[in-house]
């Protein structure tokens, strides 16, 4: 248990997620429903590279994501006639270790410009239970990253190594807003080289994007610092790098792989660790079946939440786009941690 200085930030964090709701009031393109013209056609993954393409992008590009709205990321089967658009792309936007389907195609689509975002950070290997270093480490530097970056920049390209491929490597890494705005960054830099015309215009918008990511992480620093209890449970194990960065400790019910199954054992395992650790809430997500989450509840006299891992925006989403679900994210964590 991290050691935490009391301090009233209840209306810190309140001003802060108001001012991001601000910034992000016109934070999506429309640039996939328009004509292309002579727009850098993109192709996405799925959400988290689509929010990337569209917010850093800008009207210089038009966006098509290879996965629906509503359709769970990890199960993603492509069509013949998706597999064409991947070669007819300009950039293509992806993160290895997500959907097999979509790395296999790339691999195949010749597309020159093919950028994948878990080379532009670093993965590490998360397993059920995530705890994290403490608050002293996370945020000694909370607005800089410059060193960190720097390290991440060296080793993404110097290295050749492909980080998707790790044995048991945690892909999530967009739900770490430290490491996302490090993947912003990175694909910021792509774009102006694949289009240097309007290079201006995407280190512009590359800098509004991390600025907002920031302003998130701070957010989140602040609003976590003190709470009742630092252990979470989770349906999806996707939250490691969050839990990690604020001095958390998940527990999901089974693994990083959302439909996996918990064994009975490790049922029984979470009934003990929420009682010792006076966890009071099980977290499932939008895009898959909260009905495990329930029964754990159920028995455990636990209460149920949406922690939402942003793999798709849908109609249930509590937020239009990622800044705005990550918000929600927050007073969901902060209600289920009894933040102060």
């Amino acid at each position: 248990m991290n050691v935490r200085r009391l301090i009233p930030i209840t209306a810190v964090a309140g001003a802060v997620v108001l001012g991001l709701t601000a910034l992000s009031a016109c934070s999506t393109s429309d640039a996939a429903d328009g004509g292309n013209g002579d727009k850098l056609k993109v192709t996405a993954s799925f959400y988290p590279m689509q929010f990337l393409a569209e917010r850093i992008g800008g009207e210089h590009v038009a966006v098509t994501s290879l996965t629906k709205p509503g359709v769970e990321p990890h199960d993603l089967e492509l069509t013949p006639r998706q597999i064409g658009s991947i070669s007819e792309s300009d950039y293509v936007l992806y993160l290895k270790g997500v959907q097999p389907a979509v790395d296999d195609a790339i691999k195949q689509s010749g597309v020159k410009n093919t950028v994948d975002a878990a080379t532009l950070t670093t993965l590490e290997n998360h397993g059920a239970e995530v705890s994290g270093h403490g608050h002293e480490h996370e945020h000694e530097d909370e607005h800089g990253h410059e060193g960190e970056e720097e390290a991440h920049e060296e080793h993404a390209e110097g290295d050749g190594h492909n980080h998707g491929e790790e044995g048991g490597a945690d892909p999530h890494i967009w739900l770490d807003p430290v490491k996302y705005a490090e993947v912003a960054k990175g694909v910021g830099k792509s774009l102006e080289k694949a289009d240097p015309d309007h290079a201006a215009d995407y280190k512009k918008n590359t800098e509004a994007l991390v600025g907002e990511l920031d302003k998130l992480n701070t957010a989140y620093g602040t609003g976590l610092k003190n709470t009742a209890t630092t252990t979470f449970i989770t349906t999806h194990s996707a939250f490691g790098y969050l839990a990690e960065r604020y001095g958390l400790t998940q527990q999901g019910i089974a693994g990083i792989d959302p439909e996996a199954e918990p064994t009975p054992a490790r049922i029984q395992e979470l009934h003990t660790i929420a009682e010792k650790e006076k966890a009071t809430t099980v977290f499932f997500e939008t895009l898959a079946s909260d009905k495990t989450a329930k029964t754990l509840a159920k028995d455990t006299g636990l209460k149920t939440d949406v922690l939402d891992p942003l793999e798709g925006i849908t109609k249930k989403s509590q937020g239009a786009d990622y800044i705005e679900v990550m918000e929600s994210n927050l007073v969901a964590l902060r209600k289920a941690l009894g933040a102060k």
